[in-house]
Formats: C-alpha cells, structure tokens, sequence
C-alpha cells in the first residue's frame, strides 16, 4: 500500500470510532509508530482536524466528515457477501437495515463496480434460511443488541431441562457458534455470567433498569471462557477419512477436543456433555468409524441399534 492509500485509509479509521490508539493503526497497517506519528502529522497539515496527541489516541473533531470514498472491486463483492450471510443467519430487522445500508453503498459506486454487484446477485447464495420462520429469534436479538448498547436489564424467561424460569440479565454480547446465536449475561439470580442460546428465550422484556455494576467485555469473557464444570465423557474414536470431513462443523456441537489424521482414519477424542447424545450423533456415520473407547459407548450404540431393529423388522 502507497502513503496516499495509507494516508486515505487512516482518515477513514479514525473517523470509525471514537477514539483510536496509534498502536491499533501501526498494527492495521504493519507500521511503526513512529510512522503513524509522521501520518497523523501530514493530516493535520492537509487540514484533517485531528484531536489527541501520542500516547492517548487520536479522534476527528465531530462534524468532520470525509467525501463519498470509492470502494474497490473486492471491497463490493465482500459488501455482498456479508448481505447474503446477514439474510440467513440474522433477524429481520438487522437483515433489512444492512439492505438499507447497501443501497447507500451502492449509491456512490462506480457503474462498472455497479455491473459486477449485479452479475453476482445471482451467482451468490446462502442456504437453509432460518430468521423468516424463528419468531423467537426475530423478537429476541434485537433487543438483546440494544440492551448491550445501552446497558439495560432484561427479564426473560428462559427454557431449561429442569423447567421454565425467570429471571433479570445484564447482557454484555451475543456470538454465534455452531449455528446458535447466543447471549453471555450477568444473571441476577446467581451472580455469575451465564450463556444463554436465543433459541431458549421465549420471552424478553426491556425492564429499562440499568446495569447495577460495570461488566467486562465479551472478548474478555470469551478469552477466559471458564470450562463447564458438568460431568464430561472422555470418547476417543477412529473415523474413515473420507467421512472426516463432512464432519468438521458438527464434531464441536458434542465436546471435540482434537484429531490426528492418518493414512485411512482420522483419530478424534472428545469430552463429550452428553453420552447418550454423542451415542446418537455416532450411529449416523457408525459404518465408516470404529470406537476405541470407552467401552460404555459401544454398549449404548448396541443397544441403540437393537432398538432401531426391532422397529423396522
């Protein structure tokens, strides 16, 4: 990237968040901060009105705003990507605005970068669509999102194996992990942050209460994720590698730890949750894999199997 680019691109950085710290441009940009120091200085000197000084972080003064900037070819096309995964794997109302936004985008591009976006509309797909069916999913993230933004409680009853309950959460984000979106929230009740999947959610209310206590983030929470105290299974299993593969995304929904791949099989170990889960989980694939431990989860997969006779015999 040339200074003029780098220079643009700073501009742009800063003008994205509040405050920005120099060691976060150096580290964007792959540049020393005495380098980032000589950037901010040439902004200042072409007019840019830049607040802060070395050591605190730079702003641009409120109001300052940059001319329509022009996206490149490969920025578009991510722009579409990021439509296409949105309108599947989001709510409604999130879906909708980022389709707002694009227009916006799409308003200042250029007519060939145009023509690109719409020889790929068709060419672009994102499948098993699940936000147009999940009421629960519609009504609960956005309030989740906004709660997190202005740091208001939330009651929510909330489907567990034992029951239904109900109780008061400070929601600090959401992520979504193995095809769930999910909530890490301070709950009232235990005093303890918990995760919580939408999908248990079946009912949210804004208290408009504000949080009782500062929180730390949810990139602190999950970088010091504590692991689940519940009782665990050790599963070590050998799988065919032809069949390893399609397995890749569904092996983290029952505990996988790690795998080695071999000539033929990969060999896979696990702390699975749920033995009788994983049990069920093993029977879709059990003829391309063979289990080498614990003995238990042979017994369970026989037993399975028997059953499974007995109803189509």
């Amino acid at each position: 990237m040339n200074r003029f680019d780098r220079l643009t691109a700073i501009l742009i950085h800063l003008q994205s968040k509040k405050l920005v710290l120099a060691q976060e441009i150096a580290d964007r940009f792959d540049v020393s901060l005495r380098t980032v120091y000589r950037d901010v200085r040439s902004l200042e000197q072409a007019g840019v009105p830049v607040i802060g000084e070395k050591g605190l972080g730079y702003s641009i003064m409120e109001g300052y705003r940059l001319p329509p900037v022009m996206f490149t070819e490969e920025e578009v096309i991510a722009f579409l990507m990021a439509e296409k995964m949105l309108e599947h794997h989001a709510d409604l109302q999130n879906s909708e605005r980022f389709k707002g936004a694009m227009f916006k985008v799409k308003a200042v591009l250029r007519n060939a970068q145009k023509k690109v976006l719409e020889d790929l509309e068709e060419n672009i797909a994102v499948r098993h669509k699940v936000s147009e069916h999940n009421h629960l999913l519609n009504d609960t993230l956005p309030l989740l999102i906004r709660a997190v933004g202005e740091k208001t409680v939330l009651h929510i009853q909330y489907a567990t194996e034992t029951g239904i309950n109900e109780r008061d959460i400070e929601p600090i984000g959401i992520f979504r992990e193995n095809g769930s979106w999910n909530a890490i929230a301070f709950c009232a009740t235990s005093k303890k942050y918990h995760p919580f999947r939408t999908e248990r959610m079946l009912s949210v209310k804004d208290t408009g209460r504000p949080f009782h206590r500062q929180h730390i983030s949810l990139t602190e929470y999950l970088a010091n994720k504590p692991k689940d105290n519940g009782q665990s299974f050790p599963v070590v299993i050998n799988v065919h590698n032809d069949m390893a593969r399609y397995l890749t995304e569904q092996k983290y929904n029952y505990g996988f730890n790690s795998e080695k791949a071999g000539k033929t099989h990969t060999r896979m170990e696990f702390e699975a949750p749920c033995i009788q889960a994983f049990s069920r989980w093993y029977i879709t694939f059990a003829d391309q894999a063979d289990i080498i431990s614990p003995a238990s989860l042979k017994t369970l997969v026989k037993d399975r199997l028997k059953e499974m006779l007995k109803k189509v015999s």
